[in-house]
């Protein structure tokens, strides 16, 4: 993935998990349980100003714990914060959220976009997340090792 900065990118990642959409799309309207599933592995979250409506959205602050604490954040030494928007809120359907990541950095200025999509799949329902124009300063890899844990939080969770 080295793009150029110009380029836009796109990050996806799907799980199928043995729960309804209705539990699913509400796991994204409780501050509580969204913290809940949230943070990737080796982080915890904590969620503020919630208010689960189109426009309106929440602060979260992700905080790396164990050996992975002395990392370098996004916003401060050891955590990344970001403000997020509704944009869309469709029941048992979408979630589409607009992220803006707190930080002076501006390789992860601009606001990228996460798309949630709910699928009836045989064995559940399918979970699928595109992230689009991601910003540079996120490392491919991590995104995808985090996308892929929140997911996994999220079926342990739901399940």
């Amino acid at each position: 993935m080295g793009e150029e900065r110009n380029e836009r990118r796109i990050d996806r990642a799907s799980r199928v998990i043995l729960a309804s959409a209705r539990t699913l799309y509400r796991a994204f309207l409780d501050a509580e349980i969204m913290t809940g599933w949230r943070a990737p592995d080796g982080m915890d979250a904590q969620i503020r100003d919630f208010l689960p409506q189109v426009g309106g959205g929440y602060r979260m602050r992700l905080r790396y714990r164990g050996d992975d604490a002395a990392r370098q954040g996004k916003t401060r030494p050891g955590e990344d914060e970001v403000e997020v928007v509704f944009a869309e809120l469709i029941a048992e359907e979408r979630v589409v959220e607009k992220v803006r990541f707190l930080s002076d950095n501006p390789m992860l200025g601009g606001v990228m976009t996460l798309i949630t999509t709910f699928e009836k799949d045989r064995d559940g329902t399918k979970v699928i997340v595109c992230a689009h124009d991601v910003p540079h300063g996120i490392d491919p890899n991590d995104h995808a090792k985090g996308m892929a844990s929140s997911l996994r939080n999220l079926a342990r969770l739901t399940e």
